[in-house]
């Protein structure tokens, strides 16, 4: 008797946990599906719009870097904040600079499970007008995506350029 009433407790105690293990997963909202192909053509128009206003040489509020942003220049202190940052990249465009031509190009994405955050890496040339290279490198930059638009968090970049 004693084990017929035992077995039924045990039962009824692994059939509750298996129910309220369910249960828990049926309340779960369901995974966002993240367009990582799509993620990463967005990347790259921002990263051809900062290029085509950087080769304008017309520094303007593009919607690239997050007010908060920190941008980790070469051979610079860290840049925080975006007037810090747009600041450094107006001070390095001068009229010796004319003729340089700045691309960049979005290499991998990697998104994160809710579609927010986004770690870029990608490969920058810097050319003169004969399109001979004056600089390249690698880059890696976490976007954060506020009010449904990404926008650069932090960024950093090294040349792959061996000094001469």
């Amino acid at each position: 008797m004693k084990t017929k009433h035992t077995r039924g407790l045990l039962f009824f105690f692994l059939m509750s946990v298996i129910v309220a293990c369910n249960s828990k997963n049926a309340d779960q909202p369901a995974a966002a599906v993240i367009d990582t192909a799509q993620v990463k053509q967005e990347i790259q128009a921002k990263e051809d719009e900062f290029a085509a206003v950087y080769n304008a040489r017309e520094m303007k509020d593009i919607g690239y870097y997050a007010d908060d942003a920190t941008s980790f220049a070469q051979n610079s202190p860290a840049l925080v904040g975006k007037p810090a940052i747009v600041e450094y990249l107006k001070a390095n465009i001068d009229s010796a600079s004319t003729g340089k031509k700045l691309s960049c190009k979005t290499n991998e994405v990697f998104v994160s499970n809710d579609g927010n955050q986004v770690v870029e890496t990608g490969y920058y040339t810097m050319v003169d007008s004969a399109g001979s290279i004056l600089n390249s490198g690698n880059y890696m930059t976490l976007f954060v995506k506020r009010d449904g638009k990404y926008y650069s968090l932090r960024d950093m970049s090294v040349t792959d350029m061996q000094d001469k």
